[in-house]
């Protein structure tokens, strides 16, 4: 775009973020007379009035902050000419005071994925193979490039062979009361609808997290910590295990261990390779959506494109969950109003209370959110990262909230509480029963999962542009001017059908780049 432009969030907001490519110079005049007193990057804020030292500083209609000194109009406004606000408070808040209008239901739309025996469907068609310790990691590396180079291509119809990798399993305080994280994060990703209900374990033999104990039989089941959450108890696994455990007598050499655990892997693939696509309802899928390397436009173009696409998934049926405790906390009053029910809003500020705990035990605090590079990309705090982050969540009722590692039991928008952190927030995802996943971008990040698809929206065009091989979606076309959030937002929901039936693959998926999974650990070690 070649004319001098800002985007203005509200009428009442007395900041703008410029919009050019590659920012603007000082002395640029905007058609409406605003002339820039410094060179301002583009997605960083402009000062739309004089402000006066102390004076608040105001975006999506919320106090982001307050100025440190006076700034006349036309000013850079960043994280250093800001003082951010206190946290809300927790208590008086609204709770399930905004009853939104019901919107008509969506009918008609399908894809095809994979039916599993307890009722779930899977947009892939994946052999999982678990991990009971961080030890055996190396060992199940090597066995699965050789299961992918030896056996794979006999079985057409499986998609992928993955490990499920993790540091969790030894050192730690295994029957601390938070170990219950961990624990049935990997049991439940164990159990996640992409692998078909095809649940195999590597074991090193002398772990703290036994198999059984990860994976208890009928009568010994392990129970969700009640504090954390309220979900039914999970459910038990099958008394039979498939375990593979490295230090059996059996074993003698290195290479005993591979050929068991590719002879294993066989069976499974076998099995795997019956199964076939079928039509199903688009409420069977379970969209789990985030931001990672976000800017100034997530909360203008990406995230509000998403939002309107969950409005459409909860439309048809199906279950979106949004997360980052850190990320959404400071907007709490808004995630309380518009929960369904007080006992819903009520378990999304224990969700906040708890994590504010665990801050403070770590001696840190909601600053250390946000990153160099969302600074660099115009967020100049929490508080304002936090409102775009929130768009994601579209406009309908907040129906429920998963603790840590809980399964997902419901349909519709639900709030799982996991932090911040993009592979930490991925694997909990998919433990709660993603499969398919939406991932938002300003910065840029090649953010990937093995287990499931994930779709990456730009939020800018020069990103789309620079990153054309790693982006699934160009939202910047809205701040171009060429498409309407409700454009993007249809598009990305035919996108994500095409991607669910198997029709499309998204870039990460092409490139293969997935990291190990993150365990979120607030156990001690011992």
């Amino acid at each position: 775009m070649s004319s001098p432009l800002y985007i203005r969030m509200h009428a009442a907001d007395n900041v703008a973020i410029v919009a050019n490519d590659g920012g603007l110079p000082a002395g640029t005049v905007f058609p409406d007379g605003l002339r820039l007193v410094d060179n301002i990057p583009q997605g960083h804020k402009v000062a739309l009035e004089d402000l006066a030292e102390g004076a608040v500083v105001r975006r999506y209609n919320v106090v982001i902050g307050y100025a440190l000194k006076a700034l006349p109009r036309g000013s850079w406004i960043n994280e250093r000419t800001l003082r951010m606000p206190a946290a809300p408070e927790l208590e008086g808040l609204p709770m399930a005071t905004v009853k939104p209008p019901a919107l008509a239901p969506l009918t008609g739309y399908t894809f095809e994925g994979y039916r599993n025996a307890d009722g779930s469907v899977g947009t892939r068609n994946i052999l999982a193979i678990t991990t009971t310790v961080q030890c055996v990691a190396g060992v199940v590396d090597t066995a699965v490039q050789r299961i992918k180079s030896e056996l794979l291509a006999r079985y057409p119809n499986v998609d992928d062979v993955v490990g499920l990798e993790h540091s969790y399993g030894c050192g730690v305080a295994i029957d601390a009361p938070d170990a219950i994280i961990p624990i049935r994060t990997l049991r439940n990703i164990s159990r996640n609808p992409n692998f078909g209900g095809e649940v195999m374990v590597v074991s090193l033999g002398c772990e703290k997290l036994q198999p059984e104990r990860l994976l208890p039989p009928a009568e010994a089941p392990l129970l969700p910590m009640q504090r954390l959450g309220t979900a039914p108890a999970l459910p038990a696994a099958d008394s039979a295990l498939d375990v593979v455990c490295l230090q059996a007598e059996e074993h003698v050499g290195f290479m005993s261990m591979i050929d068991s655990i590719v002879r294993q892997a066989d069976v499974h693939l076998q099995r795997l390779n019956q199964r076939r696509r079928e039509t199903v309802p688009v409420s069977e899928l379970v969209v789990g959506v985030q931001c990672g390397g976000s800017d100034a436009f997530s909360g203008v173009t990406a995230n509000p494109a998403v939002g309107y696409a969950t409005d459409l998934l909860v439309r048809a049926g199906a279950s979106v969950m949004f997360s980052e405790v850190t990320e959404v906390r400071d907007g709490i009053d808004q995630l309380t109003s518009r929960a369904s029910t007080p006992e819903v809003a009520q378990a999304m500020i224990d969700q906040m209370a708890w994590y504010d705990a665990y801050l403070a035990r770590g001696l840190a605090d909601r600053s250390a959110n946000t990153t160099p590079g969302n600074k660099k990309g115009g967020l100049s705090n929490i508080v304002e990262k936090a409102m775009g982050s929130i768009v994601k969540s579209g406009s309908t009722p907040i129906t429920g909230v998963l603790a840590p590692g809980e399964k997902l039991m419901e349909k519709g928008l639900i709030y799982a509480a996991t932090p911040a952190s993009d592979f930490i927030c991925g694997t909990l995802q998919l433990a709660a029963g993603m499969n398919l996943h939406i991932f938002t971008t300003g910065r840029g990040t090649p953010y990937g999962l093995a287990a499931c698809p994930v779709i990456k929206v730009a939020t800018r065009s020069d990103l789309a542009r620079r990153w054309h091989d790693l982006m699934d979606v160009n939202a910047g076309r809205i701040a171009d001017g060429d498409a309407t959030i409700e454009d993007m937002g249809w598009e990305l929901f035919h996108l994500m059908i095409e991607i669910a039936s198997g029709r499309k693959k998204t870039w990460a998926e092409h490139w293969k780049l997935h990291n190990s999974l993150v365990l979120f650990n607030p156990a001690p070690v011992t």
